[in-house]
This record gives C-alpha cells, structure tokens and sequence, in this order.
C-alpha cells in the first residue's frame, strides 16, 4: 500500500497501471546518492567496480531511506520484459518505489490527468513506443506537470535525439546499453533536482561534430515528422501518430527537406544512417 492508502494499481495484462502524481509537490529527497559524480555524466563513483559503487550507494540510501520518504517512480515503456526488469531492479534499492507502470505514453499520459494529487516524483520514459512518440508525451508532460521529473531510457543514442529530449524537458537521459547501476544513480540524482544528468556515451555524443547537423535546428514538430519518415511510415500513419491532417505532415515533409538540402526520400534516408536516427 501506499502512503495516504493508494495501492499499487498495475494492469496485469498490459502493464497499464496508475500511481497518483504530486504536481507542484517539492521534491523530499536531499543529496547523498551513490556518491560524488562529475556534472552531467553518471560514472561508477567507485576504483572497486559496479558492485562496489552499488552495495555503498543502497548503504548510504537505507540511511537516507529511514528519515526520508522514496523516491516514488512511474515507469512508461511498451515492453512489458522490460518494465518487470526496471521494476525488479528497483524494488532492491530501500529508497526508490515504483509506484505505477504503463506500456504507452497515451495510457501514461491520460493517468497522470485522473489522478490526485499525492505520488509520482519521477517518470522513466522510453522514447520508442506504439501510437504517441514518447517525446511527445514529453513535451506535454513538461507543460502540463513541471514540476513532475523525467528521465527518459531508450536505445536512442543520437545526439538530435538527446537534444530534442532535453528541450522538451527531461532531467537526464540514459541509454538502454548502460549499467544498471547507472540507471538507478541517475534516478537519485533527477530525483534531487539535478538537470542534464546522462550517461557517459551520451556526454561524448552531445560534444561531437554531429550535434550541430542541420536536423538540431529543425523544430520539435517537425523533427516528430523526420522521425516518422525515416521509420518508413506514410504521410496519413504520421498525421494519425500526431493527431493532425495528412496535409499538415505533407507541408511539413517540404519544408524539412529543403531545410537539410534533401530532394528525394532516398536522400532522406542516407541522411538518417548518417546522423543515427533510425530506430536500431
């Protein structure tokens, strides 16, 4: 059960379960994660190793646990493996509690508008799901909720794809191919306020040549639609993704071709590979 007597409501079947969210809430969590990290990058803090890192970061969380509430934790991806992973890998960790799961960003995004006030600090959101991008659901869940903390979890490791994200409003971004202890430290440390907090991969892709590629400049809107036509849909799939007219994504298609120089979709396509942004 929850604190207050919410429990835990999870859809057995899809994952789609709710938690209740604390929009405007301040956080209650204080500095004292899994030890001290340079700006922005997570590392292993430790010379012993992931395992050494991780048995003194659940010490130094169980002292923090016994004075201070958990960190409470949604997660959103649409493999439902997945999230019994997340969930397994936190549920060891004294002060972090998965409150709610969901398999999609529409499902995720229509609960946190029901519910009250009272649970979710953290949403762990995968970028790649069924139906709306989950950097749509970002985008939204940061205007609607800002107080409400991201940290989004994909395969993605494209340096657009980090930007796009940070823009619309997440706290950090870790890729899928990290340690699990990396994923947990940078759940404390969004979880206690910090921004910009990312993997180590990921710090050496933002300060590549590539983050300044045409594509950076092109707007959230737009880059929805470069990512629908490099994963091959039609215009009406996209127009549907996003909720809009078939004629909107087609002016929308000509105007980001002739801002990256593209004619054809061919030349589309060789641009993708290029800059990463195909969906490994």
């Amino acid at each position: 059960m929850l604190a207050g007597g919410a429990g835990f409501d999870r859809d057995q079947a899809g994952g789609d379960g709710a938690g209740p969210h604390k929009p405007g809430g301040a956080s209650p969590h204080r500095p004292g994660g899994a030890g001290a990290l340079p700006a922005g990058c997570l590392q292993c803090p430790l010379a012993g190793g992931t395992g050494s890192a991780v048995a003194v970061g659940r010490a130094v969380a169980a002292a923090m646990s016994r004075s201070t509430p958990p960190l409470r934790v949604m997660l959103v991806d649409d493999h439902a493996v997945v999230r019994e992973g997340y969930r397994r890998l936190l549920e060891d960790e004294p002060d972090l509690q998965v409150v709610a799961e969901h398999g999609d960003a529409d499902a995720a995004y229509a609960a946190l508008g029901r519910l009250p006030q009272g649970t979710a600090d953290v949403l762990v959101l995968d970028l790649s799901m069924p139906g709306r991008s989950g950097l749509d659901m970002l985008r939204r869940t940061s205007l609607r909720w800002p107080t409400l903390r991201v940290l989004v979890f994909s395969m993605h490791d494209s340096p657009a794809m980090v930007a796009q994200a940070l823009k619309a409003g997440a706290a950090g971004f870790v890729t899928k191919s990290s340690a699990p202890a990396l994923l947990v430290d940078a759940l404390r440390r969004v979880g206690r306020g910090e921004t910009g907090v990312l993997s180590p991969d990921l710090a050496q892709a933002v300060n590549s040549p590539a983050a300044v590629a045409p594509h950076r400049a092109l707007s959230a809107r737009e880059f929805d639609v470069l990512r629908g036509l490099v994963e091959g849909l039609t215009l009406d799939q996209i127009a549907a993704r996003l909720h809009v007219s078939s004629k909107t994504v087609s002016n929308y298609q000509t105007q980001i071709r002739q801002r990256l120089g593209l004619a054809t979709a061919i030349d589309l396509l060789h641009y993708a590979r290029e800059h990463r942004l195909l969906v490994p």
